[in-house]
Formats: structure tokens, sequence, C-alpha cells
């Protein structure tokens, strides 16, 4: 899909330090876990669905006595986390010994059941971890500080949900954990899930080759987008996460809509491939989920919400990213007493961050530049498509293009930039914004500290082609 802006041979990576690591599965575990809250099961399946689940015990030893209070009224929270345990059917991607976490997330739903949210933990925070006792074939864990990933290795899931709630102060109800195996059998189950891609992606590493644009993914095909690793956007793990919250949205969208919800087949396909896939503790039933499915009949994909916890890359352990506060807080704070981020005041009144994509090209001769840049671009919530070379270098001025489509994006970029000249390239037939590193680059503004922004995320009717 030509934009009308010339592409450029990519730049290889330098600073910061982006680790490579498998990907996070979390994109599979949001969608059975918001498929499962908002599609009713009907009651001639319910025994097959009931039968489908696995259950393992979370108990009040494992959660400790200084649990945070669970807020008035019927709100839920669900812990989801995504297993990369690779026996039985999952071996085929790879015989790796034990089982581990690469995904961490919290589905609010509120106790009126007119809004949903999805909070993402990136997989490399570093934060204060708790003591948690070794049960089973785990070895427990001692208070210190290091990646929050780190709780599910050392206790399991018990672990993980005292973690996340002494680090949110946030009440959690009920966990699910997903491996990746019915991944596939879910979009198949949904007719296939759109995406839009900017440029043609051939990745020998994730079996993927796709045409640029607009197009519908079959389950293997979608296994394959949301493994690659270096192929699409920049290549770092906060961008893969965006490009996955993009498709969870593209699915939920396709599971709530009429297409699916009033065919009783391919609803069924779909819950069966969906509760085959999760582990969850004993009060999670397939009853329970029915229930809360009632409840939730009439919330669209517009009150859905997916969020990640604003962050930003640590100065003193490179790889690893840092909560931002009083972001981060305000966020817990709206969840843990069950009110709506649509409700936050602050933030800019333009086009929001994380409905812009960007291109990054770099003028100057300092290596590295247009890594760095897309970091911190990140950071504030921008998605990054690519980062590349200008074809003729140096460039004096840091520039930012745009095309018809993209012009009322651009006062949210500047606004962030300290110094940048927009140029309209009427040519271009697309929203993305190019934004060429000059040798005037001076870096963003502070951020401050009544921008709310970052904590509200983008709902599930998030259209990727025209972000």
């Amino acid at each position: 899909m030509s934009s009308g802006l010339a592409d450029a041979p990519p730049s290889g990576p330098n600073t910061p330090p982006r680790r490579r690591r498998p990907w996070l599965r979390w994109v599979i575990a949001v969608a059975i876990t918001v498929v499962l809250l908002v599609a009713g099961v009907a009651v001639g399946v319910y025994a097959k669905l009931t039968g489908n689940v696995e259950h393992e015990n979370v108990t009040a030893e494992d959660l400790g006595a200084t649990r945070p209070p669970k807020v008035a009224g019927t709100a839920m929270n669900i812990l989801v986390v995504g297993s990369d345990q690779r026996n039985g059917k999952n071996a085929k991607y790879g015989r790796v010994a034990g089982e581990r976490t690469d995904t961490i997330m919290l589905v609010h739903v509120s106790s009126k059941r007119d809004n949903a949210m999805v909070v993402s933990f990136p997989r490399d925070s570093l934060v204060q971890l708790p003591a948690c006792r070794a049960t089973g074939a785990f070895p427990g864990q001692r208070p210190h500080l290091g990646m929050i990933n780190e709780s599910f290795n050392s206790g399991g899931i018990a672990c993980t949900w005292k973690t996340i709630e002494g680090l949110t102060r946030i009440h959690i109800d009920h966990f699910v954990k997903v491996d990746f195996t019915g991944f596939k059998s879910m979009v198949d189950a949904v007719g296939g899930v759109e995406v839009c891609l900017t440029e043609r992606v051939d990745d020998k590493k994730a079996l993927l080759h796709l045409p640029a644009g607009r197009q519908t993914l079959n389950g293997e095909q979608a296994l394959g987008y949301v493994r690659a690793r270096y192929s699409l956007g920049d290549g770092s793990d906060i961008g893969r996460i965006q490009r996955q919250q993009m498709f969870i949205a593209s699915m939920v969208k396709k599971a709530m809509s009429g297409e699916t919800l009033t065919n009783p087949a391919k609803l069924f396909a779909l819950l069966d491939a969906g509760t085959k896939a999760v582990t969850t503790d004993p009060d999670l039933s397939v009853g329970v989920m029915r229930d809360l499915a009632t409840g939730l009949q009439g919330l669209n994909a517009g009150q859905i919400r997916f969020i990640t916890t604003p962050w930003h890359y640590s100065l003193t352990q490179p790889g690893r990213v840092e909560w931002v506060q009083p972001q981060a807080g305000k966020l817990f704070q709206i969840v843990a007493r069950d009110q709506s981020v649509q409700g936050v005041k602050g933030g800019q009144a333009k086009v929001g961050r994380s409905k812009i994509q960007i291109e990054l090209r770099n003028g100057t001769w300092r290596s590295g530049l247009g890594t760095q840049v897309a970091a911190f671009l990140e950071q504030r919530g921008y998605h990054i498509s690519k980062i590349g070379d200008s074809a003729r270098k140096p460039q004096a001025k840091t520039t930012i293009m745009y095309g018809p489509n993209g012009e009322t994006r651009v006062p949210t970029l500047s606004g962030d930039l300290l110094k940048a000249t927009p140029r309209s390239v009427p040519a271009a037939r697309t929203n993305r914004l190019v934004l060429v590193i000059g040798d005037d680059w001076t870096g963003l503004k502070p951020l401050r500290a009544d921008d709310t922004e970052a904590i509200k995320g983008f709902d599930a009717t998030h259209d990727s082609c025209a972000a």
C-alpha cells in the first residue's frame, strides 16, 4: 500500500536496548477472556463447555492477609496470564521445558456492566516483588526488586495474583491462564480477523508472507502475525504490544458483531475453542461466565477499552521499563474504585496519540537515533510503523510530513516535540505521519503531570487501517 511518501531502507537498532524475547501471548488471553465475557452461553451446550475448562486452586494462604478490599457492588476483576507451556499440542512451537508467562493483564468489568477495561502490564516492568510460598514445582519467591513476570516462574499463578494486587491495590476476583494452541481455531471460528499492513511482510522465522493493505487473516496467518518479531513495526516489545492490542480490538469487534452472535454454529465454535484453551480458578465456572455475559448483553465494542500501564525505559537497568507516576497510580485507582476512564479530565483536546501511526526516518549521521526517538514516542502512546533512514543526509530540520488524511493528526505530534516543521505532501494517501529527524533535533517536551491521555487507551472499535 503506497502512501505517496517513499520508503527508505531500515536503520539497525541501537539504543535504548530492546529485548527480543518470545512473543507476548496476551493476544490469545485477552481474546478468549473478552469473548467469554460478552457472548451468551446457550443452555444446551453448557455441559460441553464446562467440561472443556480446567481448574487450579488459589488459596487464601497463597494471597496473604493484606489483600486490597473488594469494591462495593458487582464489579469484577479478572487476572489474565498467557502461558508458553510447550508440551502436548503446544510442542509444534518448540520443545522448551517448563512454563513461563510473557503476558500479564487485568480485565475489569464495571458493576453496572456498561464498560470494560483491559489493562496490560509490560513484561519487562521493574517492580517490587512480594514473598510467595513454595508450592509443588515452584520454589517460592523472596521479596526483591525484579521483573514483574518473575512471580509466575517462582510461584505460579498464585504468586502473580499476589504481586498484581500488591502493586495496584486492586482486588482480583478470578484468574484465567491460557496457552496458545486454541488461538488459531478461535480466529477461524469467527471467520478470520481483519488487519492492515502498511507494507508487504516476508518473515521466514514466523512463516509469514502477507501483502500490504487491508486483509482478513485466517488462524495460521494470525498466529504468525502475532508471533512476528523483526518484520513488523520497530521490532520492540512495546511496539508488538500495540500491534497485538489492535488485533485483539479487531477480533473482539468481530466476535461481538451480529455476524457471530446470531450464528449458533459460529458462536458455539468460538466458545468451544475458547474454553478448551483456558485454566481458571474453580469459582470462575462457565456458569459464572454465562451469568456475567447475560448482564453484558447491552455492551458494545466502543465500551471496551485497551490500556497499557504508563511506562518509560529504566535509566538504571537497560532493557527494563518502569511505571510513570502519577499516571499509573491514577489508572489503578480508577479500576479499584470502579470508575470510568472516559470521565478522566486532562490530556490533549486533539486526535489521541493511540490513533496515530508514525514512520521515522533518521536524517542525521547519529547512529541509532531513530530507534531512540521511537522509544520516546512509544512511551507517549504513539504507534511506530517503521524506522528507517532518509534518502539524503544530513537533513538540517526536523520535519513532519503528512497527506490530506493525516493533517488533523499533526497538532498532536507537533505539541509533543520541542522543534519540528510540518510539511504537506498532497500525494500521500494515508493517515500515517512521517517524522524526518534533522540535525536540529532537540527531543520531546516534558510530560505534564496532568496529561492523562495514556490512561484512556483506545476502544475495540479502533481501526488499525485508519490509524
